[in-house]
């Protein structure tokens, strides 16, 4: 019925007057109330968008063509939704398979930790009661038992050493106080006047001497504690990884042994394949440290043997010098030994010595 009023209404003329107005036609009234139909349908129908309408929280897209089937409808609050639960889904599953490498990891490194400790401790206890065989290197075992020995004894000279030195120096102090009081009873002491003075000047000469010898001694014992505590200790830590290694390898020798003994199925030919790799590993570990200590060893000897002969020279000429007072001897002993007394008040080293 609208569409007819319309159309008619589109088709009819409207007549001006001759000053420009438009002229009453009967059908006015008929128009007017067209357009207000049409206006108030349009209002309704408005209203009811706004109020029936869908929720923006609630849009749904629509897959397809216009008067396509509900099947394509996907309400977009589960797309949102079953996004964000993925993406924290899948965060968290691979914070877990991280979590759980990690812990896998350390359980094998724990694993395998144990069982070496096993396998060794069974060795040991072996070995200590006799029932078990071990691996020995005649050669280097005599070697390096005369290594330990030769240390305990450079250790007790290095004691000794050590006790002179506090001992001399107390000494060369107390020569000093004592030139100092001679000095000071000469100038109180006009009746002994030149005694006291040649008494006070022998002291202060031997006061200087005895510095100078304890810098030659001061030099002695820190040659002979790098010797002992750290050219020595170093062979000596690479000497106990070799026999660990030596444990180590006549251990899973021992296990491999035992399982050649055993039945031949497949779960045992599996064993004793790995046995296998875990013997060839262990062997070469012990090989190549055995190596080590050798040429250790060598060169420690070759060392030792540099390092003594200077010393004892530097020893034997410092201390023969200042028994026999010969002052320009001794001082040539540590000019030729390169070694300086620092002055008096020196003790610690300066900032710029310290950088």
């Amino acid at each position: 019925m609208t569409d007819s009023i319309m159309s008619k209404a589109a088709t009819m003329e409207i007549p001006i007057n001759s000053n420009g107005d438009t002229g009453t036609l009967p059908e006015d009234d008929s128009l007017e109330q067209a357009a207000k139909l049409q206006w108030s349908l349009d209002e309704k129908d408005l209203q009811q968008v706004m109020v029936s309408g869908p929720n923006l929280n609630e849009t749904s897209i629509v897959s397809g063509g216009y008067g396509g089937t509900a099947e394509g409808i996907i309400p977009t609050s589960s797309i949102k939704g079953s996004n964000m639960h993925h993406s924290s889904s899948s965060s968290s599953m691979m914070a877990e398979e991280t979590t759980r490498g990690v812990a896998v990891e350390k359980l094998e490194t724990v694993k395998k930790w144990g069982l070496n400790t096993y396998k060794c401790t069974k060795q040991m206890i072996s070995e200590r009661f006799g029932r078990g065989s071990r691996t020995v290197d005649l050669e280097l075992e005599a070697q390096i038992e005369v290594l330990r020995d030769t240390k305990r004894k450079y250790e007790n000279v290095l004691r000794l050493a050590r006790a002179l030195t506090n001992h001399f120096y107390n000494m060369v102090q107390t020569q000093h106080a004592l030139g100092d009081t001679f000095a000071d009873l000469s100038q109180k002491s006009p009746e002994l006047r030149d005694e006291f003075g040649y008494n006070a000047e022998t002291q202060k000469l031997l006061c200087k001497n005895g510095e100078t010898l304890l810098g030659a001694i001061n030099f002695f014992v820190s040659s002979i504690n790098t010797l002992v505590n750290k050219t020595m200790e170093d062979t000596l830590m690479t000497i106990k990884m070799y026999e660990n290694a030596r444990l180590e390898f006549d251990a899973y020798r021992s296990d491999l042994e035992e399982l050649s003994m055993g039945p031949r199925d497949a779960v045992a030919m599996a064993r004793i394949e790995a046995a296998q790799q875990q013997y060839q590993i262990h062997k070469d570990k012990y090989e190549r440290l055995r190596s080590d200590v050798t040429i250790k060893l060598k060169f420690l000897e070759e060392n030792k043997v540099k390092v003594m002969h200077k010393q004892l020279l530097l020893f034997h000429n410092a201390i023969s010098a200042y028994f026999a007072g010969n002052q320009q001897q001794l001082e040539q002993t540590l000019k030729q030994f390169n070694i300086k007394l620092r002055p008096p008040g020196a003790d610690k080293p300066s900032w710029l010595e310290e950088q």
